[in-house]
C-alpha cells in the first residue's frame, strides 16, 4: 500500500475511531496514489493509524480498519459476516414476515461508502465511494459466501451515487425479474432498475408500522408517497380513505401497483401526481397526514434554505389538518440535526397558531445502525404530533 502522512496533531479524531480523514489533515502522500486506492495512513513520525480508501475531495480517506491488515477476501467476508450476524440477532434476517432489510449501512457497519439492501433473494449493492466501486466484484463474492444461499442475485446500482464515474448498473450475480418483497407481511414491488436509492425506503419500516396503529377510521394524506409504503400500512390499519401524492408519475404508478398488490379493488385509495405545496394549498378534511419529503439539504451550504422549506411545508400541514389530527413529519437530510428539525417544526406550529403535542420522536431503525464514533450517521428524524 502507498502511504498518506498526516499533519502534526491531526490524528486526534482517528484515535477516537472517527472513520473520516479530511484533506486538510494531510501533510503529504506517496506519489501516484489513484482515486479509490487502498492506502495506509500514518502520523507525522510514521506511526500506523489506519487503512482506508483514498478519494479526492473534502473527505480524502474513508477508514476501513484501524488495524494494519490487508483489504482482501478475508477482510470483506469478516465485515459482511459481522453485519449479517447483527441482523440475525435483532430478528430481521430469516424473518418469515419480512424479507426486506438493510444488510450494510456504510459507516454504521464499518464499511464507509457501501450500502447493501436485501429484497427477498436479491441483494442491491450501491457504492458511495470510488473505492467501494472498484471493490464491487470482491465484495459480491464475499456477500454470496456470507449469505449462504439466501440470495441468488446481486444487483449493482451506482449510476446516481457516482455519476462522474459513469458506472454501469447491472447484475454481478444471477438475474431476476421477480421484484416483489415483503415487509411486516405486506408485499411491494421494488424498482431497483429505475427507482430512488436501492428501490425502496426500508428505513421507514418501523415508522410505517407505528402509523398503522393510528390509522383506524382516519382520512389519510400521504405526501411524497414514492412507492406508497405508508399508504398500504394505513389501509391495513383500517383507514377510512387514503390519498397518495407525489410529483413523479412513475412513483404514483408504483404506488397504485403496490396498493393493488395488497388490497385489490379497494376503493379507499386514490393517487395523485401533483406538486406537494400546490396540493397542500387546496386540501381539507384530512385528520392524519404524512410528510416524508426527499432531502432538502445535501450539504451544509443548503441548510438555511432547507430549514425554511421544512417550516413552510409543516406550516401548510398544520393550517390544513383537522382538529385532533395526527401529523407524521420527517427529515432525511443528514446535515439537518434533530434540534434543527424540531425548531423548524415548532416554528411552523407557532406560525399556524395551532396547539401541538409530541407523541413520538422517531429515528432510523436498527438495521441502519449509527457508529458510536460517527454521530454524522444519524440522518433520519421524525415527529408524530397531535394537533388541536
Amino acid at each position: 500500500m502507498k502511504t498518506i502522512y498526516l499533519k502534526r496533531g491531526k490524528e486526534e479524531s482517528l484515535l477516537r475511531f472517527h472513520p473520516w480523514i479530511f484533506s486538510g489533515a494531510i501533510h503529504h502522500a506517496d506519489n501516484g496514489i489513484e482515486e479509490g486506492e487502498v492506502v495506509r495512513v500514518v502520523n507525522e513520525k510514521g506511526g500506523f493509524i489506519a487503512v482506508g480508501h483514498y478519494q479526492q475531495g473534502s473527505i480524502a480517506v474513508r477508514v476501513l480498519t484501524f488495524n494494519d491488515v490487508d483489504i482482501d477476501e478475508q477482510f470483506w467476508t469478516s465485515r459482511l459476516q459481522s453485519a449479517f450476524q447483527m441482523r440475525k440477532d435483532i430478528g430481521l434476517a430469516d424473518n418469515p414476515n419480512t424479507n426486506a432489510f438493510r444488510l450494510v449501512h456504510g459507516e454504521g457497519d464499518l464499511l464507509p461508502g457501501l450500502i447493501i439492501d436485501i429484497y427477498d433473494d436479491t441483494a442491491v449493492m450501491q457504492a458511495h465511494s470510488i473505492g467501494m466501486h472498484l471493490a464491487r466484484h470482491d465484495i459480491a463474492k464475499s456477500l454470496a459466501k456470507v449469505m449462504e444461499g439466501r440470495i441468488s442475485n446481486i444487483y449493482y446500482k451506482s449510476e446516481t451515487t457516482l455519476p462522474f464515474m459513469d458506472p454501469e448498473n447491472g447484475f454481478l450475480l444471477g438475474k431476476t425479474d421477480n421484484n416483489i418483497a415483503m415487509e411486516n407481511g405486506l408485499k411491494f414491488y421494488v424498482d431497483w432498475l429505475r427507482g430512488q436509492k436501492t428501490g425502496f425506503f426500508v428505513d421507514q419500516r418501523e415508522n410505517r408500522a407505528l402509523l398503522e396503529r393510528y390509522a383506524k377510521g382516519k382520512r389519510v394524506l400521504n405526501m411524497f408517497c414514492y412507492t406508497g409504503g405508508f399508504s398500504f400500512y394505513a389501509m391495513r390499519g383500517g383507514a377510512e380513505l387514503v390519498h397518495s401524492v407525489d410529483s413523479s408519475a412513475k412513483a404514483i404508478e408504483l404506488t397504485r401497483r403496490n396498493v393493488e398488490l395488497n388490497f385489490p379493488n379497494d376503493s379507499r385509495h386514490e393517487a395523485f401526481c401533483e406538486d406537494a405545496f400546490k396540493y397542500l394549498d387546496g386540501i381539507k378534511d384530512y385528520n392524519l397526514i404524512i410528510l416524508d419529503p426527499p432531502a432538502f439539504a445535501k450539504h451544509r451550504g443548503a441548510l438555511h434554505n432547507a430549514l425554511k422549506g421544512y417550516t413552510r411545508l409543516n406550516q401548510k400541514a398544520f393550517e390544513k389538518i383537522e382538529r385532533g389530527g395526527i401529523l407524521f413529519t420527517f427529515s432525511c437530510s443528514q446535515v439537518v440535526t434533530k434540534d434543527h428539525f424540531r425548531n423548524a417544526v415548532f416554528t411552523a406550529a407557532a406560525l399556524a397558531k395551532r396547539k401541538v403535542r409530541i407523541l413520538h420522536q422517531l429515528h432510523q431503525p436498527a438495521d441502519h445502525p449509527i457508529n458510536i464514533f460517527h454521530p454524522e450517521g444519524e440522518y433520519l428524524k421524525g415527529l408524530v404530533l397531535y394537533v388541536e
